[in-house]
């Protein structure tokens, strides 16, 4: 990759700031000043690209909202022994940002189905729906199977791109779904899942999509997790012997994608993955656990061993460029969503870092005169960053300045708390959280309103872009407006679909 000026500019900020937490106040006015001239620099020095792109890699942190991001990034600054305030991520040097309306057609807050659609598809739908324009109502499989809008996947398969998706979650799950799929209910990823009436009137599961639809089966490549939608319950998983998939109708998926692609190669953990043969041009296929995968900071003691989201996209870049005629990729962080609904700030964070780090490690593999990268949320969450914690206290800590800063009850606070969600006490008093350990990894912080999962938020996320049609990601846009922009830079004026 060529290092343009104004990331060596972002780089070069960041490296002259504070290098340990707490120390802000050795800070001067001279470097605030440099600092504040060397990201003017580099936004005049902004390199002007093609407005059509070969290649696009679109990036959504399920969840990422902003609250997410800015204490992501300073976590990750924290573990680095770095000034986490001012601490610079991979997403913070792409060149272009809008801020993105998130409702659904029928939702001011809405689930990942409608709006990863918005975004793969150009239509706002019904929460709970894939791939179906707002005519079709939920778990309604007539008007589902009339009412599919075509996706930005299949128009670039269509237009002899090569394709891939790459997910931390099962493959079936609603984001990655989005780019192949349509159906009115999205929790059907697998026959067990679906209602007989919506067998008898037609519709298929998810999983059944990915391998016989007309673009899940032409997916160059698909990785993440969820083997047991694509295996019968007679089948035991090859990595957890006691257990099976859940396939009711007998199919086993896996044997039927790899007879349709026989030079296509299957993986089902790391090693197998490192092992492919990257010049190979065959399609490839991984289901990396029986549900979804594991969250960033668990991975390391998986017992089959799981690739990380940046080991997985470099796969993808490197298998989907091998023929020259351009690609698009979908990656998504999956589980910083699953994170915030069990109230659990830590997962959430470092699995938000490593999806930071999967666009770093792709920004390294192109040529952003060539790649268009996009890097957005489906949807945010109730995570609030508060209280007046000095700089560089530890984002997971007690709120403190100076001395601990205690609530009207006499007890700690946590900078990070939830507006809802597990951590909740529904009856008496709350705990003390400058009594308990809120660094470790299964830690819920503390919530408002006692709610079994915590729920998302509906204000606006961010889109950040760099490469060719970047610059069109300004000011405050529709969801939906993503597609188009994206559809531009790939296609040009001609509309597809």
């Amino acid at each position: 990759m060529r290092v343009s000026r104004s990331l060596l500019l972002a780089l070069l900020v960041s490296a002259a700031l504070p290098a340990c937490p707490g120390i802000a106040q050795e800070t001067t006015t001279a470097e605030y000043r440099q600092q504040g001239e060397a990201e003017l620099a580099s936004r005049v020095a902004a390199s002007e690209r093609p407005d059509r792109a070969r290649n696009v890699i679109i990036f959504v942190g399920d969840g990422m909202g902003v609250s997410t991001l800015t204490a992501a990034r300073i976590l990750a600054g924290q573990a680095a022994s770095r000034d986490g305030e001012s601490n610079v991520t991979a997403m913070d040097l792409l060149d272009h940002t809008a801020l993105v309306k998130t409702y659904s057609h029928d939702g001011q807050v809405a689930d990942s189905a409608p709006t990863a659609t918005a975004i793969l598809a150009g239509v706002k739908t019904r929460n709970s729906v894939i791939g179906l324009g707002p005519e079709a109502m939920v778990d309604d499989c007539p008007s589902g199977l009339a009412n599919q809008v075509p996706s930005l996947l299949g128009m670039a398969q269509d237009a002899g791109f090569a394709t891939g998706i790459v997910t931390t979650t099962t493959i079936t799950h609603a984001t990655p779904a989005a780019g192949y799929a349509h159906t009115p209910q999205r929790d059907w990823e697998s026959d067990a899942k679906m209602p007989k009436i919506a067998q008898q009137h037609g519709c298929i599961d998810i999983a059944r999509q990915l391998v016989e639809g007309p673009v899940g089966k032409r997916l160059d490549v698909a990785l993440g997790g969820g083997r047991s939608s694509f295996l019968p319950a007679t089948v035991i998983d090859p990595e957890y012997a006691d257990r099976t998939g859940q396939r009711q109708d007998g199919r086993d998926l896996i044997a039927a994608w790899r007879r349709a692609n026989p030079s296509g190669i299957f993986a089902w953990n790391a090693k197998q993955l490192s092992e492919l043969g990257r010049d190979s041009g065959a399609r490839l296929l991984g289901l990396f656990e029986p549900g979804h995968m594991q969250f960033e900071a668990d991975r390391a003691a998986d017992r089959g061993g799981e690739p990380s989201l940046a080991d997985m996209v470099e796969v993808s870049i490197h298998r989907l460029a091998q023929d020259g005629k351009g690609y698009l990729l979908l990656v998504e962080g999956g589980r910083i969503d699953h994170a915030h609904h069990g109230g659990n700030a830590y997962r959430a964070l470092t699995d938000a870092a490593a999806f930071d780090d999967a666009v770093a490690r792709a920004l390294g593999l192109v040529d952003l005169d060539n790649t268009l990268i996009v890097t957005t949320a489906d949807h945010s969450h109730t995570l609030t960053m508060s209280g007046y914690p000095m700089r560089g206290n530890p984002i997971l800590g007690t709120v403190a300045f100076g001395k601990p800063q205690l609530a009207r009850d006499g007890k700690a606070y946590t900078t990070l708390g939830y507006a809802n969600g597990p951590g909740a006490t529904a009856t008496g008093e709350r705990s003390d959280p400058a009594i308990e350990n809120t660094m470790a990894t299964d830690y819920r912080q503390q919530a408002l309103v006692p709610l079994s999962s915590e729920t998302h938020g509906g204000e606006d996320v961010i889109v950040r872009a760099s490469g060719p049609g970047a610059d069109l990601f300004r000011g405050t846009i529709e969801q939906h407006t993503i597609f188009y922009i994206i559809r531009q830079a790939l296609f040009g004026d001609a509309p597809q679909g």
